[in-house]
């Protein structure tokens, strides 16, 4: 395995990295940066959530930025204001030792528009945004992307199946010009590879397995229950960790509400992250979570893509996830920076079939957990 000086970043960049804990390249990284880093290629990564994509690409676009132009050279689209923030979070670390100041925008629905377009109007070197608050910003003229030389998009998959189509081909033929198109996505749709023929140029592909993306630190049980059971399963079960920090996942909005409700009831304090809360209460229940007001935090998948929150114990998935791919993300939200995690799945017995289809395709072994 190489490390980080051999696949070309600079000393500042490395040096910024090991402040954040990233001291060895993980394997998306080991193939990504090179060809990056080297070339004016077009670009398709496979990879799930959670493998050190930013860094992938935002390393490259980094060191590739010139800071004495005054101008927008690199755009990054992701498809929630949750991964813009992360994402331009990781940025801002990684250019703490740059020669020169790299600037750095991040823009998304559910916060005002006119802010936004304020901070624009500062040096800006790379915007990362969600599709729809950029087309409503090109609307008002209020952002050129005219000159940008690398475009990321990351979770495309994602963009998609939220709706973004419209947008993304907008965004595309509007920085048609001298720039380089770098995509990852842990599915390929159709509509995705039409979007690839159309407006990428013989893009060089990399694939990382999804089995290789399990973090070994996450031991997997299961319980079988009842459906009147469930519920006093997951008590049981909370109950049982004392004070530890877990998150729930939920497969509907619905549901989720619900289990937060049901959950109260029984005098637990709880947070609830789902799609269609505003800005606000999104941090505010993340804010709750994180700091150890709500001991527990109940989520859908979509909301919970791009949360990055330390020292969580478990996971539950109280519900099994609509894409076997879930499974990976819901996982990886615990067993972070080195530490140890479990990821619980309570089932019903017709359920238990599902487990058997995650077992193979992941290669990992489900142990039956059993409450004390």
């Amino acid at each position: 395995m190489k490390n980080f000086k051999e696949l070309g970043a600079t000393p500042e960049f490395i040096k910024a990295m090991k402040e954040i804990g990233v001291k060895t390249p993980t394997e998306i990284q080991e193939r990504t940066l090179p060809k990056l880093l080297e070339g004016s290629i077009d670009y398709i990564g496979k990879a799930q959530t959670g493998t050190g994509k930013t860094i992938a690409f935002g390393l490259p676009l980094l060191q590739k930025v010139n800071p004495k132009k005054d101008e927008i050279q690199g755009l990054i689209l992701a498809p929630t204001r949750e991964l813009a923030q992360q994402i331009k979070k990781q940025l801002f670390k990684l250019t703490k030792y740059a020669p020169e100041r790299i600037f750095c925008e991040a823009v998304y629905g559910g916060e005002k528009i006119d802010i936004q377009i304020k901070n624009l109007q500062r040096t800006t070197h790379v915007v990362v945004a969600t599709p729809g608050r950029l087309c409503d910003l090109l609307d008002r003229s209020a952002i050129d992307i005219s000159h940008i030389k690398m475009l990321v998009l990351d979770e495309a998959d994602e963009m998609l199946s939220m709706g973004f189509l419209p947008d993304l081909n907008r965004i595309l033929k509007f920085t048609t010009g001298t720039k380089n198109t770098w995509l990852f996505s842990a599915t390929f749709p159709n509509a995705l590879n039409s979007l690839v023929k159309t407006y990428m140029n013989n893009p060089v592909r990399v694939e990382v397995e999804a089995n290789q993306l399990i973090n070994e630190n996450i031991s997997h049980k299961y319980i079988s229950t009842t459906l009147n059971q469930k519920l006093d399963t997951l008590i049981s079960f909370v109950e049982s960790r004392g004070v530890e920090k877990g998150i729930v996942f939920c497969k509907t909005k619905l549901g989720a509400q619900k289990l937060k409700e049901e959950l109260e009831e029984e005098g637990f304090s709880i947070a609830v992250l789902e799609g269609d809360m505003g800005q606000r209460d999104r941090e505010k229940s993340l804010r709750s979570f994180k700091n150890g007001a709500s001991q527990l935090l109940v989520s859908t998948d979509v909301a919970a893509r791009g949360i990055d929150i330390p020292n969580v114990n478990y996971v539950i998935h109280y519900q099994l996830p609509e894409k076997t791919e879930y499974f990976v993300h819901r996982s990886g939200r615990t067993a972070r920076g080195g530490n140890k995690g479990l990821s619980l799945a309570i089932v019903l017995s017709n359920e238990v079939e599902q487990l058997h289809q995650l077992q193979k395709e992941f290669k990992i072994y489900f142990g039956k957990y059993t409450l004390a």
